[in-house]
């Protein structure tokens, strides 16, 4: 019961202003943790992705293997914007935004017209239905070879100089602002009666049905926020690496994705940020150590899944409140 109350003040009583803090300290202090600012940004770019998935399977129980759909989608769409309209980054983004959340509207709804292994089968299969249709439309998307050429679009604001993004340190600010509105924004919903009834909706369905919620429709709203932050992720992703590999929408992406969340914890928008970075660091360390550094990672996350239930965040957790436990007891002794 203590765990579950520390919990519930983290999610639901501090203040949204404690929480936007607390993203913005993130992102100011994590390219000083890191070899790279390119790193970092990676690092913030998959925090959001997770952060989508974690709004299905963390909050509300729906294992998606389609992640990687929204994920590319983001990507390409962001991608051809750049290079056939030359849009400013805001519309960019915007526009990848509501694309995302089409999208997963529409798996979103066939999807949930089953449950378990059938859902979990059917966001997979749509998933590699993009992927083929990726491959096979080479002359818009690429095909094997991704969408080449893709150029940063630049901020433009009235009156004022138009504000481009070329150097790592510049796009790093950008994706950092757009983290921390994205990392608030969710934190905000998960906070909100929407995110209680999706809780609700994970803890027992039928009973949630048999209240009166109308299910169907909550779980298509939250394929809606998850396609849209992880398209939004796709996108800074692309922009990042100014092409849109194949690979974006693959089903090693959606795997990555799925590894990071749990490895973070389900149901913490902290811990997804934790899981992203826990992983890519991780990767970066290992690639250095061993060429076949995949299997340190694989058994990283045995070690997590075995030792660590609940994820990352959920030890760290357990760890400090033991610690302060024995702080106040100390200072009680005295």
């Amino acid at each position: 019961m203590a765990s579950l109350g520390r919990r519930d003040i983290m999610n639901t009583k501090l203040p949204l202003i404690i929480h936007f803090f607390a993203a913005a300290a993130i992102a100011v202090v994590l390219p000083f943790l890191v070899p790279s600012f390119v790193l970092a940004t990676e690092i913030l770019i998959f925090g959001m992705a997770v952060i989508g998935c974690n709004l299905l399977l963390g909050y509300t129980g729906l294992l998606s293997f389609g992640q990687a759909l929204f994920f590319g989608s983001g990507a390409y769409v962001a991608g051809l914007l750049s290079i056939h309209l030359n849009l400013d980054i805001i519309s960019t983004l915007a526009v990848t935004i509501v694309s995302g959340a089409v999208i997963a509207v529409f798996v979103g709804f066939f999807a949930i017209r089953r449950a378990g292994i059938y859902f979990i089968m059917l966001t997979l299969a749509f998933a590699q239905l993009g992927y083929y249709i990726a491959f096979l439309a080479e002359p818009i998307t690429g095909g094997e070879d991704g969408l080449l050429d893709i150029q940063r679009p630049a901020l433009s604001v009235p009156f004022m100089p138009s504000i481009d993004f070329n150097t790592d340190t510049t796009f790093y600010t950008l994706t950092g602002a757009i983290f921390v509105f994205i990392f608030v924004l969710m934190q905000r919903l998960v906070n909100s009666p929407l995110g209680s009834v999706l809780t609700a909706i994970k803890q027992n369905e039928a009973r949630a049905e048999a209240v009166g919620y109308p299910v169907k429709l909550y779980k298509i709203v939250v394929f809606a926020f998850s396609g849209a932050v992880t398209a939004l992720a796709g996108a800074l992703y692309a922009f990042m690496l100014k092409f849109a590999p194949l690979s974006n929408i693959d089903l090693e992406t959606s795997s990555q994705v799925l590894f990071m969340t749990i490895l973070g914890g389900l149901g913490s928008i902290y811990g997804s940020v934790l899981g992203a970075g826990v992983f890519l660091i991780a990767s970066d360390i290992f690639a250095e150590l061993w060429p076949r550094w995949m299997i340190l990672l694989g058994l990283l996350l045995i070690f997590v899944m075995l030792y660590m239930p609940g994820g990352v965040s959920k030890t760290l957790e357990t760890l400090s409140a033991a610690l302060l436990g024995r702080t106040s007891k100390r200072g009680t002794k005295k």
